[in-house]
């Protein structure tokens, strides 16, 4: 019996992964979509760590500037996620306060 390829192992890991995220994230309630939203800004602090490490490691070979790329463009892709994370959980939270409490701050000048 021959061993599966490694390449197609994670390719199908992948594969996979893709399927299971877009149904779990277009399965979840409305009100749930703040929470998860937190939740996945978590995870991505922890993608960026990931990929620095991978960045790192490839800057020890400086005959393969592929994986250096490749962790800076995941640095990137995980930071822009992560701070527009924040926005829209702020900007969701903000449907959910009380209009009195916003007029009131505003005519308080705070």
């Amino acid at each position: 019996m021959e061993a599966v390829d490694p390449f197609i192992f994670r390719l199908a890991i992948f594969v996979l992964a893709v399927f299971v995220g877009y149904y779990v994230v277009w399965s979840v309630t409305p009100a749930l979509h703040t929470p998860l939203m937190s939740v996945t800004n978590a995870i991505s602090s922890v993608i960026i760590v990931g990929a620095l490490a991978a960045a790192g490691a490839a800057a020890a070979n400086p005959a393969n500037p592929f994986g250096k790329s490749v962790g800076a463009l995941a640095v990137l892709l995980a930071s822009i996620n992560i701070f527009g994370g924040f926005l829209v959980t702020q900007r969701m939270l903000a449907m959910y306060r009380k209009k009195d409490t916003v007029d009131v701050k505003l005519k308080a000048g705070e």
